[in-house]
């Protein structure tokens, strides 16, 4: 069993960068994939981004491609979104998620195991 606690939402003015953290128990880190998924208000989970197992191959949405980047540390079993000029269309609860095979996935129901998520909002 994996455990995730995403941290580093919070408030921030358009054209701001955050860096979200999402940090992995109870588990061999490296064994996962994982995937950045964010949620708005009235809206479906939308995927973000993933990375593979060893953080060779990562693979963004076109929304936030050239803003976002997507990175992993297998050491300290991290995984992490680095959010620049963020946009109040980027406002939503992000969630990071993992599932058990080497490569990531686009689509939400093929990760076993999600965070609590974390708020940003992004003011205009």
């Amino acid at each position: 069993q994996v455990q995730l606690v995403e941290s580093g939402g919070g408030l921030v003015q358009a054209g701001g960068s955050l860096r979200l953290s999402c940090a992995a128990s109870g588990g061999t880190f490296s064994n996962y994939a994982m995937g950045w998924f964010r949620q708005a208000p009235g809206k479906e989970r939308e995927f973000v981004a993933t990375i593979s197992q060893s953080g060779g191959l990562t693979f963004h949405a076109g929304s936030v491609k050239g803003r976002f980047t997507i990175s992993r540390d297998n050491a300290k079993n991290t995984v992490y979104l680095q959010m620049n000029s963020l946009k109040p269309e980027d406002t939503a609860v992000y969630y990071c998620a993992a599932r058990g095979v080497a490569r990531g996935s686009t689509n939400p129901l093929e990760y076993n195991y999600w965070g609590q998520g974390t708020q940003v909002t992004v003011s205009s």
